[in-house]
């Protein structure tokens, strides 16, 4: 199952104007070879966890999983990913 993207008008010229590369860094040699050692770095660490949470959780996280059309592991690797770099955050 492959998930349908929907883009709106600007995020359509975005894409349009990637393909086309028309865009170009401003980063410097060094800068984008500190860059690119970050995101080897991130890429090849992961580790393998266990965590326990009720069924009806993970049911939901599973069922969300396949709307998306990824792995639920995925999912939760994405959500903690999200939360550590605070772009989503607990409400109290």
């Amino acid at each position: 199952m492959k998930k349908q993207i929907y883009l709106d008008d600007e995020e359509k010229k975005i894409a349009e104007s990637l393909e086309k590369e028309e865009w170009v860094s401003d980063l410097t040699k060094k800068e984008k070879q500190k860059y690119e050692g970050y995101a080897r770095y991130s890429l090849g660490k992961q580790k393998r966890i266990n965590i326990r949470m009720t069924d009806r959780d993970l049911k939901k996280i599973r069922a969300k999983a396949i709307e998306e059309g990824i792995q639920y592991q995925s999912l939760i690797s994405m959500l903690i990913h999200k939360y550590n770099e605070g772009k989503i955050s607990i409400s109290r």
